[in-house]
């Protein structure tokens, strides 16, 4: 599995996400070419896919909401996010949020 949508920054991970949003609920639909591709049940409108997206991406990652930031795209369907947790590595964001592989 190509990890172009995760790499290791100092302090912990970057995630390169796509999200679409008013989906029926919150789910990672899988790799689409070099990034995660996210379905999230809030709407695009207000922050409100963003703030569910930094609560989603911490809830599977176990990590505290204050942890995850995101950097660019903050009005786009793509976005990179960071993630400091010096506990958290490529491998263990990817069976957090692949669990099944």
């Amino acid at each position: 599995m190509s990890r172009n949508w995760c790499s290791a920054v100092p302090g912990g991970i970057r995630l390169a996400v796509q999200i679409s949003a008013n989906a029926k609920k919150t789910e990672v639909i899988g790799l689409l070419g070099d990034v995660l591709k996210i379905r999230l049940q809030a709407q695009a409108i207000e922050g409100k896919a963003n703030q569910a997206l930094i609560r989603f991406i911490a809830d599977v990652l176990n990590v505290p909401n204050s942890t995850v930031l995101i950097t660019h795209g903050h009005t786009n369907k793509r976005k990179v996010l960071e993630v400091s947790a010096t506990h958290l590595t490529v491998e263990s964001a990817t069976r957090a949020l692949f669990p099944s592989t």
